[in-house]
């Protein structure tokens, strides 16, 4: 990727700035920032580096920023990329750029097209990374907070690969505890003829109609006269099935899927147990054995080991992030619900004993997590708070099928078409807002084909892009060589700003591990380029004219697709 025209500012103030501190006996000022002015009229980047430094050089801010500008003006091709620069309030300096500046986004989007924005493989400070997200336990569909982290992490997941970083992606399965008997009891209740609402049923049993269906196909399969045991094993396998067609309809996909029996089973849970006894990092009291979790930081020491011999859940848990480390997972970010916050301090604390036992350097604050809020389904004005399949909650499967309209009568390739839109709008809809706070899900909403749905808005605005490129009908390699200086519109001049915007959208977005903030630049950008449409007629009778803006909708159209890729959403050609 070139070097983005912020980036050469930043080089041709950092010389500036270090100039002027050796003539004038200073210490080397810090690196400068740039920011975009809130209002166009202000240039196109401003920067307050004098208003920060003018203190310490006990210099007038004004003064001072009146001695960079003049220094910068000598720095070698600063007329090429600056064609004014203003200095504002305290000592502000608002820059504008040349227009040849701005138009070379558009050349090196053509020339790097579906890899625009992205950094080379390797160019990152770490070099692979494990997200671990979903991590159902098998004992019943996946469920709306389920598609959260869906979406969510197979955002971070993309938003990580295009900075270079090699990206591992695990589910980690909890079939091993107190649910996964009690989905062994549901069913064999079921295969007893009893169901919900009978006095004999169970009540720590699950309602839903899919525990009636798992024990049908138990009872049709040569197993059905085994024992509880053989229940388990298969209900586990069958839910785990389910789960996996419910993904592959999102369109997630794992590397891994990580089984937490199998901490027990190798010993890893007793060996993690061993080692923190050994060094004094537990101690007993009332029958139990206590984590020292509060040495790190916890408000109160934790159970590990129960009265009745049983390991309390983020026991395994433990085991696993020391698999992780072990397997040379050295950055690792778990997407999860907020209701696992209280284990956060416990699986950390767990983790510093390891390190200490083993002579490892884990990080105090690994793993990351990024926590997600509720989310609320709404449907024909009312909130849906259950599932006929599931019983207590709605679906992943129940929401791709009512946001694309999905209904009995359709043709196979009719279906297909409608779980596509659905699938479009639930990832984009869940990755629209900041993991940690509550989301509203309107189903009537995302079945809307307008503007106020924002897949739908951005989604049109790539279509309407191929629309206007077929209508033209001409060679696309010919916009290679369009005279971009004839781009002097307003509407085309924020279009190009957006657009260059992008690779600093996703580096922010990656480090901040925020994918919300992609999806709103989709939506600004789309928003600057419904208004480049309205204001400047494309196919115009001038033929350079018409080049030029056709290569600046070609590049808009490259940077929607990029961008919603990255979110796991479609991009499609016509709506």
């Amino acid at each position: 990727m070139l070097l983005t025209n912020k980036n050469r500012l930043i080089e041709m103030l950092s010389s500036a700035l270090g100039s002027l501190a050796q003539e004038r006996g200073f210490d080397q000022p810090p690196a400068p920032r740039l920011e975009r002015p809130k209002a166009v009229d202000h240039g196109d980047v401003a920067c307050n580096i004098a208003l920060q430094l003018s203190k310490a050089w006990k210099l007038n801010p004004r003064e001072l920023a009146q001695a960079l500008v003049e220094r910068l003006q000598k720095e070698s091709g600063f007329d090429q990329l600056i064609t004014s620069c203003e200095i504002a309030g305290p000592g502000f300096i608002n820059f504008r750029l040349s227009n040849a500046a701005k138009t070379v986004v558009v050349n090196e989007i053509l020339t790097e097209g579906a890899h625009f924005g992205e950094l080379p493989k390797g160019s990152a400070p770490v070099a692979s990374a494990m997200i671990e997200f979903v991590s159902a336990n098998p004992t019943g569909p996946l469920h709306v907070g389920h598609g959260r982290q869906a979406a969510l992490g197979d955002a971070l997941a993309n938003l990580l690969a295009t900075q270079g970083i090699k990206v591992h992606r695990e589910f980690y399965y909890n079939d091993a505890g107190v649910q996964i008997a009690n989905l062994a009891l549901s069913v064999q209740a079921r295969l007893n003829g009893l169901k919900p609402g009978d006095a004999a049923w169970p009540e720590q049993a699950y309602n839903g109609e899919y525990i009636a269906e798992i024990a049908a196909a138990f009872k049709a399969s040569s197993q059905y006269q085994a024992d509880l045991e053989a229940i388990r094993q298969f209900a586990v396998a069958y839910l785990r099935n389910e789960q996996d067609i419910d993904l592959k309809t999102f369109g997630v996909q794992f590397d891994c899927y990580y089984l937490e029996s199998s901490l027990y089973t190798d010993g890893s849970v007793a060996q993690i147990v061993g080692d923190l006894q050994s060094i004094g990092k537990t101690y007993e009291s009332e029958g139990a054995l206590w984590l020292k979790t509060t040495e790190d930081g916890d408000d109160k020491d934790r159970v590990m080991r129960k009265s009745d011999g049983s390991f309390t859940y983020f026991v395994p848990d433990v085991a696993y992030h020391t698999s992780k480390w072990n397997r040379g997972f050295h950055k690792v970010i778990n997407v999860q619900g907020s209701d696992h916050h209280g284990t956060i301090a416990r699986v950390r604390s767990g983790l510093q004993g390891v390190a200490q036992k083993r002579g490892w350097d884990i990080p105090k604050t690994y793993p990351d997590y990024v926590l997600h809020k509720m989310v609320t389904v709404m449907r024909h004005g009312e909130e849906v708070k259950i599932s006929k399949r599931a019983g207590s909650y709605v679906t992943v499967r129940d929401l791709v099928e009512w946001s694309g309209g999905v209904i009995p009568e359709m043709t196979p390739e009719e279906r297909e078409l409608a779980l596509q839109r659905g699938r479009d709008a639930v990832r984009f809809f869940l990755i629209s807002r900041k993991a940690d706070t509550e989301f509203v899900f309107d189903i009537d909403l995302a079945l809307q084909q307008n503007d106020e749905n924002p897949v739908f808005y951005v989604q049109y605005a790539h279509a309407r892009i191929n629309s206007i490129l077929q209508q033209w009908g001409g060679q696309i390699s010919d916009l290679a060589s369009a005279n971009l200086s004839l781009l002097q519109s307003k509407a085309s001049d924020h279009l190009l700003r957006r657009l260059a915007e992008y690779p600093e959208v996703l580096t922010d977005a990656a480090a901040e591990l925020a994918p919300h903030a992609l999806a709103f630049y989709l939506r600004d950008l789309a928003g600057d380029f419904h208004t480049f449409y309205n204001a400047d007629r494309v196919l115009v009778d001038d033929q350079n004219l018409k080049a030029a803006r056709l290569a600046l909708l070609l590049a808009t159209r490259q940077v929607l697709q990029n961008g919603l890729k990255v979110l796991g959403v479609s991009a499609p050609v016509k709506m």
